[in-house]
């Protein structure tokens, strides 16, 4: 693994004054083409090329960290990052959790992502449907189906299934999104108090969306994945309407 001298760039200095340290380093990680892994120069030379002071550069390595844009290894020095998704998971999980309060609306958005994407990716995810996937899918189906029918949660294999889903497409991005997405919604979802009926109605939902994809069917598979939502939505809004008004509308 080689560090990058910070001296002698062909182009525009990536360290040129006029801009934050954070996003200095940041120029510099992207005009070296640096990636996950690559060794960053040392924090003295940071500050040399940068005439900054230590304590700037700690404090713009600090940001990026939190970020996972870099990453500090004590005693070895400061490399990129992986550039995962968890920021994005911890800011949405906060936000959710301020909004249950009140309406719900960002749980509320989040589901409406989660949706539209399976959805729009419906096609791609029906034409390279195998029977690879779908027994794998099956497998992850069937565990769902006897954990819900043992009054027992299936997170994990509900996280597993939905990146399976989209792992054909070899989209990292819609991987990252997909997982960090379902990330946030498990960690609020269980404020809603979903009922045992709810987890069997959303495993046999996951087994439908299989079953679609299997045959092919385009509007099966979007019906499908409209239906596994459902519940949550449901769950949603009765919390909006508040535990009274829920309770008369289940008579």
């Amino acid at each position: 693994m080689t560090q990058t001298s910070l001296t002698n760039q062909s182009g525009p200095d990536p360290l040129a004054k006029g801009t934050t340290v954070t996003d200095r380093i940041k120029s510099y990680i992207l005009q070296n083409h640096l990636g996950p892994g690559d060794l960053l120069p040392t924090e003295a030379e940071i500050c040399k090329a940068l005439e900054v002071s230590r304590s700037s550069v700690r404090e713009a390595v600090k940001t990026l960290d939190a970020l996972d844009i870099v990453e500090v290894r004590h005693g070895h020095g400061t490399y990129v990052g992986e550039l995962s998704m968890s920021a994005l998971v911890e800011s949405l999980t906060f936000r959710a959790m301020l909004s249950s309060r009140d309406d719900l609306a960002a749980l509320e958005e989040l589901i409406d992502v989660r949706q539209m994407l399976e959805q729009g990716l419906a096609s791609r995810i029906v034409s390279s449907f195998d029977d690879a996937l779908h027994e794998a899918l099956n497998d992850e189906v069937a565990e769902m189906k006897g954990l819900a029918a043992r009054g027992e949660s299936f997170v994990d294999q509900d996280r597993r299934f939905h990146l399976l889903l989209m792992g054909p497409l070899e989209n990292q991005l819609i991987a990252q999104l997909t997982g960090a997405f379902w990330d946030v919604q498990s960690i609020v979802a269980p404020r809603l108090g979903a009922s045992p009926a709810d987890a069997r109605t959303t495993a046999e939902a996951h087994g439908n969306i299989v079953e679609a994809a299997a045959r092919g069917s385009v509007p099966e598979f979007i019906q499908a994945v409209a239906e596994h939502y459902e519940p949550v939505r449901r769950q949603i809004a009765t919390q909006i309407a508040g535990p009274d008004q829920g309770s008369a509308a289940g008579k």
